[in-house]
């Protein structure tokens, strides 16, 4: 069944999809929030740049849908609350090599087997996403982004609603449908929202200061 969405639809549905997060942000420290506006703005810029610009995947709509910043924002905040529950607090070890088991299997599969195409991008992936979990600031943050991104890849690649090129745009290497690291790339964005949040509040407590310091408005005067 061919599925179509104008594009006020689309834009109907991220208009509920900002509301919902702000929703979900409410009762969240400054902190977070700072982390979350920052995970979908890097997020937002790598969408355009990877889908429509290098065409490493593409929506079903070709464009990137009103709903899909918002939905990161949702994201990574679902990454941060599997990371504080109880389950990863009190058994980070078993997660962790549970996590790195399943991840492992899955690019190794790809890169001797994958059906009809390979996964070698998949495979690079991963040892990026091991990289970040013995360097990066909060390694379960990232285990926590494996179970819900993954969850979204196999579901939407299912459904058609993006799909990953065969060959990847940059390296000209296969990659899966989804492939199998595509996990890592929210590594990513989870560590640029986590490094920004702290530099970024500091620089809005300066600016507030000064405005009521005066100064600001001296200097714009």
């Amino acid at each position: 069944m061919e599925i179509n969405a104008s594009v006020e639809r689309q834009q109907f549905l991220g208009t509920c999809a900002w509301i919902f997060l702000a929703a979900l942000l409410i009762g969240e420290n400054h902190e977070t929030k700072a982390q979350v506006i920052i995970a979908v703005l890097f997020a937002t810029i790598g969408e355009h740049f990877a889908s429509l610009y290098m065409g490493g995947y593409t929506y079903r709509f070709e464009n990137v849908p009103a709903y899909v910043p918002p939905g990161h924002g949702m994201v990574y905040l679902t990454a941060v609350a599997l990371a504080r529950s109880a389950l990863f607090v009190h058994h980070p070890g078993k997660i962790a090599l549970f996590v790195i088991g399943v991840w492992g299997s899955w690019s190794l599969w790809g890169i001797t087997g994958y059906p009809d195409r390979g996964d070698w991008v998949g495979a690079l992936l991963f040892i990026i996403f091991l990289v970040w979990l013995l360097i990066g600031r909060s390694p379960m943050i990232y285990l926590a982004a494996f179970f819900i991104t993954t969850w979204l890849e196999l579901i939407g690649t299912a459904v058609g609603a993006w799909e990953w090129a065969s060959i990847d745009p940059l390296l000209g290497w296969p990659q899966g449908n989804p492939p199998s690291g595509a996990g890592a790339w929210y590594c990513l964005v989870d560590a640029v929202a986590i490094g920004g949040a702290g530099p970024t509040l500091r620089g809005m407590r300066r600016i507030i200061h000064w405005y009521k310091s005066g100064w600001l408005l001296k200097r714009i005067g």
